[in-house]
């Protein structure tokens, strides 16, 4: 262990676990993944990683809430700056989008079918998707009720999560704000709709 290792803080060294982890679950799944993986990655002893995470099953949840935090930090912060509903979406669609393809590892770990399997890991990517829709729902400037809005919210989430699969699968580099920018469209000119009769 190096000295700049030594001298992290608890905190510090959470953090660094948390990272670590995040990539050895990313490439090698959580079956196919060790608690001896995860320590031999961060340069420290097992004993040291379990000082922090008492499973594998407790760090690799610990990962998931992790990550569903960055990813709605990055919305959040994206957004607040935003005057109207419009330029709201469209921040946060960016910005989400941006997300996904700097950390596309993230992306598929939080929403990926071997998370959704398994009850513990589900509840906890179902929290964060219910955070993230709470923090949207407020934008949908529609003539609905809160109720409405928060399954609008949800099926706002679900158009960019698959939208996200389908750019990470193709393996190719796109333009998160082209691409943010054009499902925001999308989705206003929807809202914009809603509650008018069709002609």
């Amino acid at each position: 262990m190096s000295m700049t290792s030594a001298r992290l803080t608890a905190s510090e060294r959470r953090e660094q676990l948390l990272g670590v982890a995040l990539k050895v679950f990313a490439r090698n799944g959580f079956h196919h993944s060790s608690m001896n993986d995860v320590a031999d990655a961060a340069g420290v002893t097992k004993p040291v990683l379990y000082q922090h995470f008492d499973s594998k099953r407790a760090l690799f949840a610990a990962v998931l809430e992790a990550v569903g935090e960055k990813m709605i930090g990055v919305i959040r912060a994206a957004t607040q700056g935003a005057a109207s509903g419009r330029e709201k979406t469209t921040a946060g669609m960016v910005a989400y989008f941006q997300w996904v393809m700097d950390d596309p590892h993230a992306f598929m770990l939080l929403f990926g079918s071997g998370t959704r399997r398994d009850e513990e890991f589900a509840a906890v990517s179902a929290r964060i998707e219910k955070t993230t829709a709470e923090m949207i729902a407020p934008l949908i400037d529609a003539d609905v009720d809160a109720v409405q809005q928060r399954v609008i919210a949800h099926a706002l989430i679900g158009m960019s999560e698959g939208a996200s699969r389908h750019l990470i699968q193709r393996g190719t580099k796109f333009d998160p704000r082209a691409i943010g920018e054009e499902l925001a469209a999308l989705a206003w000119a929807g809202l914009r709709s809603i509650g008018r009769k069709p002609s």
